[in-house]
């Protein structure tokens, strides 16, 4: 790595060690934790899924987990779901946050706690208001990101996929998954190379994120980092809901990233690719044996079981973004309007009008 790399590129190729740290503690004095949450989710009523920023499309990763083992949950980000939910007793929360301090997680813990709803909260702080409270915590010590969530995204995904394997079929096998993690650390240097020498990495193009499944928070996540790092818009949504009235906008030079599941809608989603490129989009397609030539850009992933592509499918939108950033000219370790922790609820630049320190 150069000596004047990026705190983002840094945190980036930091965290397949993250990553193995992660589950490895879980397996072992995390995995008391994991248990008791669990069974508090097994046991409950009613069952929701929450979190707000990157932690939300967290919860977007693991939702399918329970979908697909006949357990639904309800699936609302933190801010909808404290201003505009009431919660019976006996159901139980999920409710995920990096810091834990938020303030849509105190409300919400507090709102839900006062219902008779047990939360399992799942983060990287162990003092913050979310370790504290909640009913059972699980924590997730990781070294902090610089500014972007990076780590701090995917470790909270992985913690929170264990337990929802836990609660609908037991402690999943590592082995699998940490393979899969060596695997992609040992592709990054390649990925590196390949999104140097790639046209879809061209400042100021219009563009979207596709994706289906646990991929969906991948692409919600691309779609923060473009915002946050590269500091320009755009749009993340399922691949079949940009089928239905969406693509009335593609025009020649956008720019798409698309996923693909291991096993569901691959061939439907390349036509999709084939068609965008053939309209004169620049495509990117991420996921297990993907054929390559069948985009412009293509990250061919390591095998992985089941639902848990996404513990290595957001970093090569992670890479992306960083050299995006520094060929538009844009900073990716500083933000100029966003807090490191959001916790009030009064407009973007409240705190600094008010004299309040940022």
């Amino acid at each position: 790595m150069k000596p004047d790399a990026t705190h983002f590129l840094r945190d980036i190729l930091r965290q397949p060690e993250e990553l193995r740290r992660t589950l490895e503690q879980l397996a072992k004095e995390g995995l008391p934790g994991v248990r008791t949450g669990a069974a508090a989710l097994r046991g409950s009523s009613e069952l929701y899924l929450t979190g707000i920023g990157s932690s939300w499309h967290a919860a977007l990763t693991v939702a399918p987990m329970f979908y697909r083992n006949l357990r639904p949950v309800y699936l609302l980000e933190a801010s909808e779901l404290v201003h505009f939910a009431e919660f019976r007793p006996g159901s139980a929360m999920i409710v995920i946050s990096r810091s834990g301090r938020s303030i849509e997680i105190v409300q919400l813990v507090e709102k839900a706690q006062k219902a008779g709803v047990r939360v399992v909260g799942v983060t990287n702080n162990p003092d913050g208001f979310l370790a504290e409270r909640a009913d059972v915590p699980v924590v997730v010590p990781v070294a902090l990101d610089h500014a972007i969530s990076v780590n701090t995204y995917t470790t909270l995904a992985a913690a929170t996929g264990v337990l929802a394997h836990a609660t609908v079929s037991g402690i999943p096998e590592l082995k699998g998954l940490l393979r899969a993690i060596d695997l992609a650390e040992r592709a990054i240097p390649d990925w590196r190379n390949q999104i140097g020498e790639s046209k879809w990495i061209e400042p100021r193009r219009t563009t979207y994120f596709l994706a289906r499944g646990g991929s969906l928070g991948s692409a919600n996540e691309a779609r923060l980092l473009w915002e946050e790092g590269v500091k320009a818009p755009a749009t993340a949504m399922g691949t079949g809901s940009f089928r239905h009235g969406p693509q009335e906008m593609v025009r020649e030079g956008m720019r798409f990233g698309i996923w693909l599941d291991a096993s569901r809608m691959r061939s439907e989603d390349l036509a999709v690719a084939r068609d965008l490129q053939e309209l004169g989009a620049s495509v990117m397609l991420i996921g297990q044996q993907v054929p390559q030539g069948a985009a412009e850009l293509v990250f061919d992933l390591p095998p992985v079981p089941g639902d848990w592509q996404f513990l290595t499918d957001s970093i090569p939108s992670q890479l992306a973004a960083e050299r995006l950033a520094l060929v538009s000219g844009e900073d990716p370790d500083t933000f100029r309007l966003c807090s490191f922790i959001v916790e009030d609820e009064t407009g973007l630049l409240g705190g600094t009008r008010s004299g309040a320190k940022p």
